[in-house]
C-alpha cells in the first residue's frame, strides 16, 4: 500500500464505515434475518475497509481482532481508533504504559490487515507544541516497534496480551484534532515532519475541517454535512468528495504532486446513512477512475 509514488501510479482509495454494530441498520443495510455474527462478513463483501471504534472506548481482546480478521477478505484493511484514555484522559502526556497496553490488546493480531491508527483529540485539548511533539515522537512507526512497546504492558494485560507479529511492517498514524487552536501552520509543519496525517473531518461545521495533506496518505472522516452524525450526503456532496479524493489519489492536489493512498470513513451512522453513503461514494470513485 505504498504512497507518494514517483511512477505515476495513483494511490489506493478505500471507502468504508466507522463501526458496524448498529441495531438500526438491521433490516435496512443488513438484510432482515442476517445473523449478527455475519454482519462484518457482509461489510467485507461490499467494502474494502472499516474503522474499528470500539478500541476507542475500551481495550479489546486479541480473540476479537482475530475473529474480525477472519470474517473479511485478505485484502480488507482495518483502521483502528486509538484509546481515549491516551487522548482524552492523559491528554497525550505520559502515555508510555497506556500505549503499551493499547498495542498489546490485540491490534497487532490484524497482521497485514492493520491500516492506520487514528488518534481523535477532544475539543478541549488545545495545541501544545511541546506535548504534541513528544507524543508524535513516541508513536511506533512499525509493527516491530509496536511489539517492543506492547511487551512493556502492565499487569492489566497479563494473560490477555498479543505479543506476536508475522512481519515488520510500517504503521501509519492519523490525528483528528477538534480544537480550533490546531488551525496553526506549526501543526501542519510538525505533522509533515513526522509523516502523520491531519484528518480531514466533515462535522457539519462544529469542528475544524482542515484539509492539508501532511503524510504519505490522506485520512477522511465524514460525520455529516448538515446534521452531525445524522444527516446523509446528497448526490452533489458525494460528487464533490469523489473529485477531491481522486485529486489526492492522483497527486493533482497534493503539495508535492505525488499520489497518496486515501482512507475514507463515514461516521453519519445515527440514522443509518453511513453504509449507503459509503457504497455510493465508492461507486462514484470507480466511475471516475
Amino acid at each position: 500500500m505504498a504512497a507518494g509514488r514517483s511512477d505515476g501510479e495513483a494511490g489506493r482509495i478505500r471507502v468504508g464505515i466507522s463501526g458496524w454494530r448498529y441495531p438500526s441498520w438491521r433490516g435496512d443495510f443488513y438484510p432482515r434475518g442476517l445473523a449478527q455474527r455475519r454482519e462484518l462478513e457482509y461489510v467485507g463483501e461490499r467494502m474494502s475497509t472499516l474503522e474499528v471504534n470500539g478500541s476507542f472506548y475500551s481495550l479489546q481482546r486479541p480473540e476479537s481482532y482475530r475473529r474480525w480478521r477472519e470474517a473479511v477478505p485478505e485484502d480488507f484493511v482495518f483502521a483502528v481508533k486509538g484509546s481515549r484514555y491516551i487522548t482524552h484522559m492523559l491528554r497525550l502526556r505520559n502515555v508510555e504504559t497506556a500505549m503499551s497496553n493499547f498495542l498489546a490488546s490485540g491490534v497487532l493480531a490484524l497482521g497485514a490487515q492493520l491500516g492506520p491508527i487514528l488518534w481523535q483529540l477532544p475539543e478541549r485539548l488545545s495545541f501544545d507544541p511541546v506535548g504534541l511533539e513528544e507524543f508524535l515522537q513516541g508513536l511506533p512507526r512499525s509493527t516491530g516497534a509496536a511489539l517492543e512497546s506492547a511487551r512493556r504492558h502492565d499487569e492489566r494485560l497479563d494473560g490477555r496480551a498479543w505479543l506476536s507479529i508475522d512481519a515488520d511492517r510500517p504503521i501509519r498514524h492519523a490525528l483528528e484534532p477538534r480544537s480550533p487552536s490546531f488551525e496553526d501552520p506549526a501543526v501542519v509543519e510538525m505533522l509533515r515532519r513526522h509523516s502523520v496525517a491531519l484528518t480531514v473531518a466533515d462535522t457539519a461545521g462544529r469542528w475544524p475541517a482542515f484539509g492539508q495533506v501532511t503524510a504519505d496518505f490522506a485520512y477522511v472522516r465524514l460525520h455529516g454535512a448538515e446534521d452531525l452524525y445524522a444527516s446523509g450526503y446528497t448526490g452533489a456532496e458525494l460528487d464533490a468528495w469523489a473529485d477531491r479524493i481522486l485529486a489526492w489519489a492522483d497527486g493533482s492536489d497534493t503539495p508535492d504532486g505525488r499520489p497518496r493512498d486515501v482512507y475514507v470513513y463515514f461516521d453519519n451512522d445515527a440514522r443509518g446513512h453511513a453504509p449507503h453513503d459509503a457504497l455510493a461514494l465508492a461507486a462514484r470513485i470507480r466511475e471516475r477512475s
